[in-house]
């Protein structure tokens, strides 16, 4: 055997693009990605580009073992053909749904 990681974030974009799906949801435990996580100067996104979501990445705003995963999928979903990633939380997900809550992040 070897020893092998599967992330849950990237496998669920991987099987939403093979099922041509138009819409991931990517559930976590806040409500927002949010730039400045935990920081005095902390600011929620609401709505990004996926090319946003892409630099924010690479300037390191979301660390690779939390948020920075999940805003990875919802890229390779995009590239991938998807036309909406929602990032949120399990109790925001109706309202992120149905009311644009939590980030939504949609092509550029």
């Amino acid at each position: 055997g070897v020893n092998a990681v599967i992330d849950k974030d990237l496998s669920s974009a991987l099987l939403a693009n093979e099922l041509a799906a138009d819409l991931l949801i990517v559930l976590t435990a806040v409500d927002h990605v949010y730039l400045d996580f935990n920081k005095p100067g902390q600011r929620q996104i609401d709505v990004m580009t996926v090319d946003q979501a892409g630099q924010y990445l690479d300037q390191g705003h979301f660390a690779t073992g939390s948020m920075g995963p999940k805003v990875r999928a919802a890229i390779n979903f995009l590239h991938g053909g998807g036309r909406r990633a929602i990032i949120t939380s399990a109790e925001n997900l109706v309202d992120a749904v149905l009311h644009n809550r939590g980030t939504h992040i949609v092509p550029s």
